[in-house]
């Protein structure tokens, strides 16, 4: 911002009018669609990789089950560019991120206290790793369990076929994988609903993992306490477990590994935020603050007790 002093508690004075704050907030909003287009373009001209590597679990479980030459299928003229197009916005929007955060935080930065900017910027830092994180875990753990539990649903007469092959050792190569004369299922995959599937996991897992970078934030600002994460636990694991059963697919598997997983990041808050409790009172007791604080809120209780 113009024209800007830093005062003794390290906030920075601006006289600027209104319309210079709506001005230079135009122009945040303007580099980061400039970089969120140029994001767009750059995704787009390797959107191709990109999808074969999204496609990655299907094509592995697929083989496994004997599939030689896995495909997929579109089946309208538009449906394969809008894919493209798709792919290109949210990975766009991940490769323009870190301008998105630099022009957000240039805006907030001037009227933050130093104190302030100490414990934003870290959580700023780190919000995007650990969407990183739970996008990496869904797309290698994750979604390859998930495809594994729906397509090996149309492939036992395979594993009968193999089954048989390996008993007897006479069923020859080339013998179909249908054991009767009935109608031989086969997976005939389209390209934007199975692209769909993996990128609900990976924008699920990837929001589930900013749960510590959230309530460690909340806990800086004093809103939560550790003590009030301990005594609403009970609700918290309902809750995983209808986050659970609405994000993923109906099966046990994956529902449990998103339960364990969101429940350790629960746990961990509380610990990170136990730590940010420590580390305020360390700091109230250093400057002779935190007994005040504490017959303060003994008085609070008496006084309750005597209502």
């Amino acid at each position: 911002m113009s024209d800007t002093d830093t005062n003794e508690d390290g906030i920075e004075d601006s006289a600027a009018p209104l319309i210079e704050h709506l001005a230079e907030l135009r122009t945040r909003l303007i580099r980061a669609v400039m970089a969120f287009i140029v994001g767009i373009v750059v995704a787009f001209v390797v959107a191709e990789p990109i999808l074969q590597f999204l496609l990655e679990p299907i094509e592995a479980t697929l083989r496994e089950l004997g599939d030689p030459s896995p495909t997929m299928q579109y089946t309208s003229p538009q449906e394969y560019l809008f894919t493209l197009f798709r792919i290109s916005m949210v990975f766009g929007f991940v490769l323009a991120f870190p301008v998105i955060g630099f022009q957000l935080w240039r805006f907030v930065a001037p009227g933050l206290y130093s104190k302030e900017k100490g414990a934003f910027l870290p959580f700023l830092i780190a919000s995007p790793l650990m969407f990183l994180l739970g996008a990496s875990f869904a797309h290698f753990v994750v979604t390859p369990l998930a495809m594994a539990f729906f397509l090996g649903f149309a492939d036992v007469p395979s594993l009968i076929a193999d089954l048989m092959r390996s008993v007897t050792g006479d069923l020859p190569e080339n013998v179909p994988a249908a054991v009767d004369d009935g109608i031989r299922i086969t997976f005939f995959g389209k390209v934007n609903e199975s692209l769909d599937i993996t990128l609900k996991f990976i924008m699920a897992f990837g929001m589930c993992f900013q749960l510590p970078v959230l309530l460690t934030l909340m806990g800086k600002a004093g809103l939560v306490s550790a003590e009030g994460l301990r005594n609403v636990r009970k609700y918290a694991v309902v809750g995983i477990l209808l986050l659970a059963a609405l994000v993923t697919p109906p099966d046990i598997i994956t529902q449990m590994i998103l339960f364990v997983v969101v429940y350790g990041l629960y746990e961990l808050s509380i610990f990170l935020v136990t730590r940010v409790e420590k580390t305020r009172e360390a700091k109230l007791r250093a400057e002779g603050l935190w007994f005040e604080d504490e017959e303060e809120g003994e008085d609070l209780e008496d006084d309750e007790a005597a209502k």
